[in-house]
């Protein structure tokens, strides 16, 4: 399988981080793109350095780079997350602007059906968030705000990144035992 990793400015790096590290232990051949806040966000929240991240992909790319072969349809892959995505990136994924490789990307995705998941990190969410977010969910995109659980009774933020990774993964069919499944009583 093989996986692209979008990482933009939002905040909530650490999402990106743990599903590459996941990625990687599951055998996915990822294809990580970071935009230059995606870069400067993950220093600020936690104690990884982007060169350290870069290493735990597969292939690596330059967010300006638009010649790349993740930009063309052609190139076979079979999805795209976007973790975490600024309101901006959605935007512009939105209306089509493919000014950068993480957009591009993402419309290259979208137009070949592929499956596109977007974690979106805002809060709270202005009317315009909701719109740009029910656009791309009839377009195909699958929305996934990685948001808190509590019936597998977390205890630690990294049991709350787990999930939302395990969650990610479950998207595209990866078995993870990153998270407690939900037990009926």
């Amino acid at each position: 399988m093989k996986i692209i990793v979008a990482m933009t400015g939002a905040t909530g790096s650490i999402l990106g981080i743990r599903l590459l590290e996941a990625l990687r232990e599951s055998g996915v051949e990822t294809h990580l793109v970071m935009s230059e806040w995606a870069e400067k966000t993950m220093q600020i929240e936690t104690s990884y350095q982007p060169a350290d991240v870069k290493k735990m992909a597969s292939h690596v790319y330059a967010a300006d780079n638009q010649a790349s072969r993740i930009s063309s349809g052609s190139f076979r892959v079979d999805g795209m997350v976007i973790v975490p995505c600024s309101m901006k990136t959605l935007a512009a994924i939105r209306i089509g602007f493919a000014d950068n490789l993480i957009t591009r990307a993402a419309d290259v995705i979208l137009k070949e059906r592929k499956k596109l998941v977007i974690l979106p990190r805002e809060l709270p969410l202005n009317s315009i968030h909701i719109e740009n977010m029910l656009t791309l969910s009839h377009a195909g995109a699958v929305i996934l705000p990685p948001m808190l659980t509590f019936y597998n009774k977390p205890v630690t933020l990294n049991d709350a990144v787990n999930h939302v990774v395990a969650r990610t993964m479950d998207q595209f069919g990866i078995e993870n035992e990153l998270t407690k499944r939900w037990l009926s009583h």
